[in-house]
């Protein structure tokens, strides 16, 4: 069974970073997509960023530039640094893991493990 645990929010300025962690324990395959997702109370949930074994990686238009998503292979971390942080940033953000391929859309319809979410608020 897939776990994911998150780590890593918090409360900053506008135009500061923060770096998210997700402690990953992975099941044996070759294939997996892991993912970061927000989610403001009262949206949906929205996806931020994958990475596929192969360290190819995808980006919701609103962050890229900022963040950066790393972390996968035999490691058993996934980061999410997010730098030149915004208000509308201001999210509850989770990690997610597929055992199949990141799909070009990034929904959390392809995935089917989760973390317990970290809190992330961006302040003018």
């Amino acid at each position: 069974q897939g776990q994911l645990a998150e780590s890593g929010g918090g409360s900053v300025q506008a135009g500061g970073s923060l770096r998210l962690s997700c402690v990953v324990s992975r099941h044996t395959t070759n294939r997996y997509c892991l993912a970061w997702f927000r989610q403001v109370p009262g949206k949906e949930r929205e996806g931020v960023a994958t990475i596929d074994t192969d360290d190819r990686v995808n980006y919701a238009d609103s962050v890229k530039g900022r963040f950066t998503i790393t972390g996968a292979n035999a490691k058993n971390t996934l980061y999410l640094q997010m730098n030149s942080l915004k208000p509308e940033d201001t999210a509850k953000y989770d990690c997610a893991a597929s055992l199949e391929a990141c799909w070009p859309l990034i929904s959390p319809q392809y995935f089917g493990y989760w973390g317990q979410g970290t809190q992330v608020t961006v302040s003018l």
